[in-house]
């Protein structure tokens, strides 16, 4: 490993072949100085990143490249979306995503490691990939970065070179609870027990479930990411304290961020394990939230296209769902309001026609009602989704596209 300057890397990235592949520490971890200095130095290259904030470069000669759209390529014109689910990215980074250049936001340099803190995910997969076949690993080792343990321990010896900057990390403002997002939370927290192992990810859902299970006790976190939820599940004495909390990123407050540092609590690895289907469904009473925009009455949702165009991914969800439903004891929750606002509609629909991110719920829960779906014939299924999960306005329609389908 070599320290240079900022000043210094345009030569560093001198021999790189035509349009080079850059990959990046995604989520809330953007090497913000890296990734700008990269950009200024080379013309053209494809950006590599998973669910990249609106601070990535955009112009001609960028090609955004993911197999989950954030907020930063959403709406992207150059933009190569390529389906995976989460847990079989590495393999595609491995075989066919092969980066050139790799770029990774860690902490200081601690012994003869730094950590990659608080985004752990694909990185270690790419560090590979790109050393097997001559690569370029570069740090930006940051004094803001927490010190993480597990798959976040990166050696000097896989690092060509590293660059130390002083740069705030980004931060989860947490939002208040709509009454919709409270009932949700409600319906899904009744069917939770204690010492059950949770997967929930950011956003107002997993927060209002979390926030009504710290009268539990030996909760466990088997987790892709996590936020101030589960910090607050563990200063209110709800976790099972034998047992390490397991993700691969996380983002939330100053505060959480002070506590993840050096931390041996929490046990940050890479994305093959923690989504990994057969490691969760080991898990016990392994309990999965996740969102969907659209459900249909087959129990299919939708949770990544809006009007036929790319939004999201399928990310983690479907990994978790399927270990979720292998978990002795476990259940696959999914979440979503009966009703769109934007669209004045109905997210309780007869059939999706675009594209079905998963399928197979224990429950599809709304502000209405939990329908139970898993275990249940396809007639049991669709009552249970308009009776207890559709918006009573959307019913009645519901019921007659049932009928047509031999449902009712």
């Amino acid at each position: 490993m070599r320290r240079i300057s900022i000043d210094q890397l345009p030569s560093v990235l001198a021999g790189l072949p035509e349009n080079p592949r850059i990959l990046a520490s995604g989520n809330y971890a953007t090497p913000q100085t890296l990734l700008g200095a990269v950009d200024a130095a080379l013309p053209t290259y494809i950006l590599h990143m998973l669910n990249a904030q609106t601070s990535i470069p955009h112009r001609a000669g960028v090609t955004h490249e993911t197999a989950f759209v954030g907020p930063g390529m959403r709406e992207s014109k150059n933009l190569n979306y390529v389906p995976s689910r989460l847990s079989l990215l590495p393999v595609l980074i491995r075989d066919h995503l092969i980066p050139d250049v790799v770029l990774i936001h860690t902490s200081e340099i601690r012994f003869d490691t730094v950590s990659l803190g608080t985004e752990v995910n694909i990185l270690p997969a790419a560090i590979e990939a790109a050393r097997a076949h001559g690569g370029i690993v570069i740090a930006q080792a940051n004094k803001s970065m927490p010190y993480t343990y597990g798959d976040a321990q990166i050696y000097e010896n896989e690092i060509d070179f590293i660059v130390e900057v002083d740069e705030p990390l980004a931060v989860h403002h947490h939002k208040s609870l709509s009454p919709t997002a409270l009932a949700i939370g409600e319906r899904i927290a009744e069917h939770v027990m204690s010492g059950s192992t949770l997967q929930m990810g950011i956003g107002v859902v997993p927060d209002a479930v979390l926030e009504l299970l710290k009268e539990r006790t030996g909760l466990r976190i088997w987790t892709e990411m996590f936020s101030d939820g589960v910090f607050n599940l563990h200063k209110a004495g709800a976790l099972d304290e034998e047992i390490p909390i397991t993700a691969s990123f996380v983002f939330g407050s100053q505060e959480l961020y002070q506590w993840l540092h050096l931390n041996r609590r929490v046990r940050m690895l890479r994305t093959e394990k923690t989504n990994n289907p057969s490691e969760i469904a080991q898990q016990a009473r392994m309990t999965s939230v996740n969102a969907a925009l659209q459900v249909d009455l087959y129990d299919q949702a939708n949770a990544s296209r809006v009007r036929g165009g790319i939004y999201s991914g399928f990310g983690g969800s479907t990994d978790f769902i399927v270990g979720a439903l292998h978990s002795r004891g476990g259940r696959s929750f999914m979440a979503l309001p009966s009703w769109h606002a934007k669209s004045d509609s109905s997210t309780i629909i007869p059939l999706i026609t675009q594209a079905v991110t998963s399928f197979q719920h224990s429950y599809v829960v709304t502000e209405n009602g939990a329908a139970a779906c898993f275990g249940r014939s396809q007639s049991e299924q669709a009552h249970n989704l308009i009776e207890y999960a559709a918006h009573p306005n959307a019913r009645v329609s519901l019921k007659i596209a049932a009928k047509e389908f031999g449902l009712l």
